[in-house]
């Protein structure tokens, strides 16, 4: 790094120079917080509401994949709007929504509901 004697600068530049240094500053100590928003731990972020809009649904579903999830919420303690809603976020994020835990629980709920089949079956699905 070359670094310059700072009398050799005229003053007018020197007050630009700390005036852009302490403008990268801020912005890193900006971005920072906002990164540290983002890094809430999963107890923090249930602290932050978010408002939303619910609306009703006729949403068409085969019916045992409805029993395993109503089961499912069940087993959660929670409606099945709430399931979906985290499944459905999660899955945007690229993520899988059930632990390893809720999967082995999802599997007997398979077999309870006589749900045998996988996301193979995804879009070939026929009445």
């Amino acid at each position: 790094m070359i670094t310059l004697p700072l009398t050799s600068i005229p003053l007018d530049i020197h007050k630009k120079i700390v005036y852009i240094i302490f403008c990268v500053i801020y912005v890193l100590m900006y971005q920072n917080t906002f990164i540290e928003k983002q890094k809430m731990t999963e107890p923090e972020a249930q602290l932050v509401q978010i408002k939303v809009e619910r609306v009703q649904t006729g949403v068409r579903i085969e019916k045992r994949i409805l029993k395993v999830l109503k089961a499912l919420a069940e087993y959660f303690d929670m409606s099945l709007g709430d399931l979906l809603e985290g499944i459905v976020l999660r899955a945007f994020e690229g993520k899988c929504a059930l632990d390893e835990a809720a999967l082995k629980r999802v599997a007997i709920l398979k077999e309870v509901y006589g749900m045998d089949y996988n996301a193979t079956a995804s879009h070939r699905m026929i009445e």
